[in-house]
Order: structure tokens, then sequence, then C-alpha cells
């Protein structure tokens, strides 16, 4: 079963997030949240916030047990790109781009199984046999 969680519109460049995104792909959870906590960088706290809510969604939507979970894809997507200008010499501008991003990140898990129910038994189905009247040359007992 596969759980995905969406972080939209994350002020951060994609190309900056792309190098922590590409260390925890195919990873089980656990260790990615590890590298994830000692890895010093904005991206890395951005995508572990994404990661967890992924886990709780697996967790409590899906009933998926955390720790069979891995770490099918981490794909960070371009948002749209707010335009500023600074000033330049003899009043021109520059521009500057301040970059947004989208992160997704997709887990794998194993559905639970279900619990096979007992077969039940064939005599609890059938009716108790009547018991056979007397017959006139037989006296009843």
């Amino acid at each position: 079963m596969e759980v995905k969680s969406t972080t939209k519109f994350v002020r951060l460049s994609p190309k900056k997030a792309r190098d922590v995104a590409r260390e925890i792909q195919g990873l089980a959870v656990s260790n990615a949240l590890d590298i994830l906590t000692f890895t010093p960088k904005k991206a890395a706290q951005l995508i572990g916030k994404t990661l967890r809510t992924a886990i709780a969604d697996a967790e409590n939507n899906y009933s998926l047990d955390p720790s069979t979970l891995t770490i099918k894809e981490a794909v960070i997507g371009a948002g749209p790109t707010l335009r500023r200008f600074k000033p330049r010499a003899k009043g021109s501008a520059g521009p500057i781009l301040k970059r947004t991003s989208h992160i997704s990140i997709t887990l794998l898990g194993e559905p639970p199984q279900k619990k096979k129910r007992a077969p039940r038994k064939a005599a609890a189905k059938k009716e108790p046999a009547a018991e056979p009247t007397a017959t006139p040359d037989q006296p009843s007992a």
C-alpha cells in the first residue's frame, strides 16, 4: 500500500532541497528520520516534517505499522517563483527570484494481515435429528 504526503509552497529552492531528498530515498523510515535529524540544512527540517506527516497518515488512515514502512520516493518539485526587483546602477533594476518548492513523499508499506476466522462447526448448523417414534410392535423405552 502506498501513502503519499505533500507539502506545498515551501520557501526553499528546489535545487537545495533535492540534495537532501536524494539521501533518504529507498531507506526505512526510522533510518531516514535519523539522517534528517542530524543534517544541518533547512531542507532536512522541512522534509522531516513532511515525512512525519506521511507516517502519521499511514498509521491512522491505513492502519499500517510504522516499523515496516520504507520511502518509495521523495520528490521535490518547483513551485511558483516570487519575482522581486533590486535597484541597480543608472536607474536600472535587477531581478531577484525567490523560488518555492513542493515536497512529496511516498511511503510503501504492507497492508495488515486479516485474521482468519475459525470455521464454524458443521453440527451447529444442522438441526438436531428428531427421535424416532415408537412403532406399535416395539414398546417405547
